[in-house]
């Protein structure tokens, strides 16, 4: 198990009977495993409302619309998951104090989880992890702008969450 240290932020309050903490935590260790991450990491992690994850979409992306997931990564990847690049640049990427890779931010729409768990059938926990898993590759380097992009992180997703036994089911509300 890496170590790893996750800092969440609720700054909106909704309740999806989720523990958000345990199930980022779980999602994020197994990303960095299955990505083969040699680092002890540092995730920043903000969960939003609706009205707060659009604003942020239009100040950060000028795309004026709300989304589910933004991912803010903080190091430069050669390639997907390919480190490298962090040695080579320590100051910019790794905490002075704790000597952790700081991957970046990522930022949850809990009215998008609640919304797409409906949409989709299966449960809030379900959605909130694969928002996680979405996220971390983008953090990681991996894109999906072209088709052979999406189908590698469409299957690095499904593995992930399956590898955690976390599928897609009705939800039991």
């Amino acid at each position: 198990r890496n170590e790893m240290t996750l800092n969440i932020e609720e700054e909106y309050a909704l309740d999806l009977g989720v523990d958000y903490e345990e199930t980022a935590g779980l999602v994020i260790d197994r990303v960095l495993e299955s990505e083969k991450c040699p680092y002890e990491t540092e995730v920043n992690l903000l969960l939003v409302s609706d009205e707060e994850i659009h604003r942020m979409n239009r100040e950060f992306r000028q795309i004026d619309r709300s989304t589910d997931v933004l991912s803010f990564p903080q190091v430069e990847y050669p390639s997907p998951a390919d480190f490298s690049w962090a040695e080579e640049h320590e100051t910019d990427c790794f905490d002075p104090d704790s000597g952790e890779l700081v991957l970046g931010d990522i930022v949850v729409s809990l009215d998008h989880v609640k919304e797409q768990a409906a949409q989709y059938g299966h449960g809030c926990r379900r959605e909130f992890a694969f928002l996680i898993v979405h996220s971390m590759l983008h953090l990681l380097g991996y894109d999906h702008m072209e088709a052979r992009e999406a189908a590698v992180m469409e299957k690095k997703q499904a593995d992930i969450l399956d590898s955690l036994g976390i599928r897609r089911q009705p939800s039991e509300e």
